[in-house]
């Protein structure tokens, strides 16, 4: 897959990568309120946030974290958009 040129500088990349898309096994509501929390504390401190956010709202992606949105704050904003 070829990446964008902002993906190379986004903050999200490395080990921690796992923490913007659930698990495989399921998650405790808990669980997942803390995991976005901690993505979407990375996202506040990058400064590709808003390329990704772009990117992610251009693809219609349907899962994980971007552009410091979860999948479902990222629906509501393209239904406003849209409407």
């Amino acid at each position: 897959m070829l990446h964008q040129t902002w993906q190379l500088r986004a903050a999200c990349r490395g080990p921690e990568s796992r923490m913007f898309f659930p698990p495989t096994y399921p998650e405790r509501r808990d669980e997942r309120e803390a995991r976005e929390r901690r993505a979407k504390a990375i996202c506040a401190s990058c400064s590709v946030c808003h390329d990704c956010l772009d990117y992610a709202l251009s693809i219609r992606e349907a899962h994980g974290i971007w552009g410091g949105l979860t999948e479902a704050e990222r629906r509501v904003l393209l239904a406003r958009e849209a409407g």
